[in-house]
């Protein structure tokens, strides 16, 4: 073997990572869901965001934890919170 075909562990674990793409399209690039959630209830509150957007997180004992474990879990309503989101910092 040749100096060149040789690579150490760390060499070959530094070659397998995943190299982070840019996202110039993405508006959401690098927000949390958590801080997109925090803002819409700051800037509606949970009333005004359960009418907005109709779901059972929102309106019945809502929560930042629950409303986030459904949301993660629910690519539908996700959406909808994101194009709400989208919507309100314009």
């Amino acid at each position: 073997m040749s100096e060149k075909d040789e690579t150490t562990p760390s060499q070959a674990q530094e070659q397998s990572k995943p190299v982070p793409q840019q996202q110039p399209n993405n508006p959401l690039h690098g927000i949390k869901l958590a801080d997109i959630l925090e803002y819409l209830v700051e800037k509606y509150g949970w009333e005004e965001l359960g009418h907005r957007i109709n779901i059972r997180c929102f309106n019945s004992d809502p929560s930042i934890k629950s409303s986030l474990k459904f949301l993660r879990k629910t690519q539908w309503a996700r959406d909808k919170v994101e194009r709400l989101y989208l919507r309100s910092i314009r």
